[in-house]
């Protein structure tokens, strides 16, 4: 599954609001090797994610998996 910024901004649980801001996303990407420029256009493959394994990144594949199964249950 390919994780977007549309994944990014719902994530629970790493501040009072949900979602990431960009500015802490960016820094978060920066510190593990990801192009900030090509995740906010293109997504990261969750493969990529789950090899950084840190709470973020397992809470993000996780919420996003969340996501894409209320989508289909609503259709």
């Amino acid at each position: 599954m390919i994780i977007t910024l549309e994944h990014l901004a719902g994530v629970r649980g790493f501040s009072v609001n949900p979602g990431f801001c960009r500015h802490g996303a960016r820094a978060w990407a920066r510190r593990h090797g990801i192009d900030w420029s090509h995740f906010r256009h293109h997504g990261i493959d969750e493969a990529a994610l789950l090899a950084i394994g840190d709470a973020f990144a397992l809470a993000l594949v996780r919420h996003a998996h969340d996501m894409e199964a209320s989508h289909g249950r609503q259709q």
